[in-house]
């Protein structure tokens, strides 16, 4: 049997021990790889060494057993997965076949979602939504009041008519009047059905009053919070994972839906209890209420101390709870790149890992009120013991009798099991109010570019010239990386204008820049003369730009309803027209369901080129004066690339279109080619004078040209080759 022992060391690398049981002297391999560069599918060993010793004084992060052969060439494999790198070293006598899964460490630099002190439940927020529903609650509070009101009474009756029945406790059946024995107990026993009843309608009541308020007070807020997120600025989902924001669309919410139910049902009945026989013990012995009143604030001052540090963990467990779920959500969405990394027990570990800390934080606030309800026990056992010792010395003095102290120790008892509840209620409060500020603080954010305000470019005056002045640009989450450096450039009415350079050079920024999902941090942009930064986001990005990327996603719907959603007002003939200039409604035509054809999640149905050739009809229906291209034909195989170009050039015309490039072969008829490098124009012109030029563009050229040349002499010889596969 083969072991690899998998562990982090000081150097932020991991180090891999392969020990084999069949060899004289154990060997050892000593792997090292960075963290850095340990995500999803890459990978690099920086050493690999062989010796025969190694210290294994760290401890083991994985053990993982393979089998073994005694057939084949003599190596060992070693796999790691989540990686897509294996490793083969020579051995004298066996092959040993070991799979070890190695957590990829994508979460690394991610910030925890909240764990600010400073964020708090905003009761003023909560009021707003909770006024809308002030008459249902009021009646809810009536109902439980009138529900504690009722365990108040019950007890009383029910010792009125133990007491009429032990007045016949003591005779014979023969002695007892039938007639008598029922008139005397059927006052009492109605009294006490009819406050059964009573009971009973008003719980129904205030359940139901209070699942009404909760149930809509929680899609108010989901509905709210999803239009506040959705409204914000790139920058923020730059920021801000998935899976986080699902989570609070719909974890925290619900918690704080439950807590709010919980916390107005069960507490309102034990606060009115509470009251009703605090009044009670002070109407039987003022003095032993009193003194019991005296333990008051300090259990106070105890419990609210340990409620800041439940409160504190409370946060941290839900911001451990919002990874994990961000972590799933992430694989799943993702799961044919998983599939194709060999990754999924990577990703099971690392929701293992993730779901483990918030497991800990949870038992870690657990430990904390059940702690809490410890302590609220002992105090109030505390009290009835002080009251029973000090009863019985006032009884001696004549001060009360028996029949109150007796009295007030059945009273003390109640006032114990409210404020018992009271202590169970605080974890349901700390997480109510936790996923609360939670949600209350996306609630309050304000998106830096309003979507609706701003002004609208007249129609006579449209023409679709653009101008960039001067524009930089950093992007927030890189503030010390300048991506454009003093970026001018004008495109004409009509003219296609083509941005080429390397990867990282400013292509797309300046594409997002023009589409107003970001703002330069310097510089202006221009349409028609009208500033970019004056003019409405909703009406550039919904009439006046067309925007199709270079992995168009689809939504799980139809055909038909893909294309709409361009411009959902659009008629079924202005879908299809737009169907027919992206060369699109051939193909769909001769689907079974033709339009009403459902694409799949992210239009997995469809080929790649089907789905860019939807992305272009989604975009043409707007009927846009300005048309962005960004890489849109850079993902597909030449067939498909052909088809899909021949509807963008039918697309660009009479359109002024900005062309992200990256086949430079798709681009050589465009009117003006920018070529980029490091976020500044280095060269412009035409196809034939920037290849004259000989400079950055005809580089660019002819190395793309060589690759081609070398991806064909390599698919000519495939066919041929004889490869060999080891393990």
């Amino acid at each position: 049997m083969l072991k690899l022992l998998l562990t982090p060391n000081r150097q932020s690398c991991w180090q891999g021990l392969v020990r084999s049981p069949y060899s004289t002297d154990s060997k050892h391999v000593l792997l090292r790889k960075t963290i850095q560069s340990f995500g999803v599918g890459k990978s690099s060993f920086l050493q690999t060494t062989r010796g025969n010793s190694l210290r294994p004084s760290l401890r083991p992060a994985h053990t993982v057993t393979g089998g073994t052969t005694s057939s084949g060439p003599r190596v060992v494999r070693v796999l790691l997965g989540g990686t897509g790198v294996s490793l083969t070293l020579g051995y004298q006598y066996r092959r040993w076949f070991v799979h070890c899964e190695a957590p990829a460490n994508r979460l690394a630099g991610q910030r925890y979602a909240l764990e600010d002190e400073r964020v708090r439940f905003d009761w003023w927020k909560f009021w707003r939504y909770l006024k809308h529903h002030l008459g249902k609650l009021i009646g809810a509070i009536l109902a439980a009041l009138a529900v504690a009101y009722f365990n108040i009474q019950i007890p009383n009756l029910l010792g009125v008519l133990v007491n009429k029945l032990a007045r016949y406790a003591g005779s014979s059946l023969k002695d007892i009047d039938t007639a008598s024995f029922f008139r005397d107990m059927r006052g009492p026993a109605f009294q006490l059905f009819g406050m059964y009843l009573a009971q009973s309608g008003f719980t129904f009541l205030y359940i139901l009053l209070l699942s009404q308020i909760g149930e809509q007070m929680a899609a108010s807020i989901r509905q709210d919070l999803f239009r506040q997120i959705i409204i914000q600025d790139l920058e923020f989902f730059d920021h801000n994972r998935t899976g986080e924001l699902v989570n609070r669309l719909t974890a925290d919410v619900q918690d704080f839906k439950s807590s709010f139910k919980q916390c107005i049902s069960q507490g309102l009945r034990s606060f009115a209890q509470l009251v009703g026989g605090g009044i009670s013990l002070f109407w039987i012995s003022p003095q032993l209420a009193s003194i019991a009143l005296v333990s008051v604030p300090v259990a106070v001052v105890m419990f609210s101390l340990l409620g800041r540090s439940l409160r504190h963990l409370s946060k941290k467990s839900q911001a451990q709870s919002e990874r994990a779920t961000s972590v799933s959500e992430e694989a799943l969405a993702n799961i044919r790149t998983v599939r194709a990394s060999a990754s999924e027990y990577s990703e099971v570990e690392l929701f293992r890992v993730e779901t483990e800390k918030s497991a800990v934080l949870s038992q870690q606030l657990g430990a904390g009120i059940a702690v809490f309800q410890a302590l609220s026990n002992l105090c109030l056992n505390g009290m009835v013991l002080t009251t029973l010792l000090l009863g019985g010395h006032f009884m001696s003095a004549n001060s009360i009798s028996a029949g109150d102290l007796m009295a007030f120790l059945v009273a003390a008892q109640g006032v114990q099991r409210s404020l018992a509840q009271g202590s169970i209620l605080l974890g349901s409060v700390i997480r109510g109010m936790t996923a609360g500020a939670r949600v209350f603080e996306y609630l309050n954010l304000e998106p830096k570019i309003d979507l609706k305000h701003g002004l609208t470019i007249p129609a006579e005056s449209l023409r679709g010239e653009v101008r960039f002045e001067g524009v930089e640009f950093v992007y927030p989450t890189r503030p010390n990386q300048r991506v454009l450096r003093d970026f001018s450039l004008v495109l004409r009415p009509g003219q296609t204008v083509a941005l080429v350079g390397a990867s990282g050079s400013g292509k797309s920024t300046v594409a997002s820049l023009l589409e107003r999902f970001y703002e330069p941090t310097g510089g202006r942009i221009t349409i028609d003369g009208y500033e970019l930064a004056h003019i409405s986001p909703s009406w550039l990005r919904g009439e006046l730009i067309g925007f199709i990327e270079q992995q168009p996603v689809l939504f799980g719907t139809t055909i038909y309803e893909n294309i709409k959603y361009g411009r959902p007002g659009a008629t079924r003939e202005e879908v299809l027209q737009a169907a027919k200039l992206s060369q699109s409604h051939d193909f769909v035509s001769k689907l079974p369901d033709g339009y009403d054809t459902m694409v799949g999640e992210r239009g997995i149905q469809l080929s790649g080129g089907q789905r860019q050739r939807i992305a272009i009809a989604r975009a043409l229906l707007k009927q846009p004066t300005i048309l962005i291209l960004d890489e849109a034909t850079s993902a597909l195989d030449a067939a498909s690339e052909a088809v899909v170009q021949s509807a963008l050039d039918a697309a660009v015309l009479d359109r002024t279109t900005l062309v992200i490039a990256h086949r430079l072969s798709t681009i050589r008829n465009a009117d003006v080619i920018v070529v980029l490098n490091q976020g500044q124009i280095v060269e412009v012109g035409n196809h034939d004078s920037l290849i004259k030029q000989r400079g950055y563009y005809y580089e660019l050229v002819k190395q793309q040209e060589r690759q081609q040349q070398q991806q064909q002499q390599q698919q000519d010889q495939s066919p041929g080759q004889d490869s060999r596969v080891y393990g």
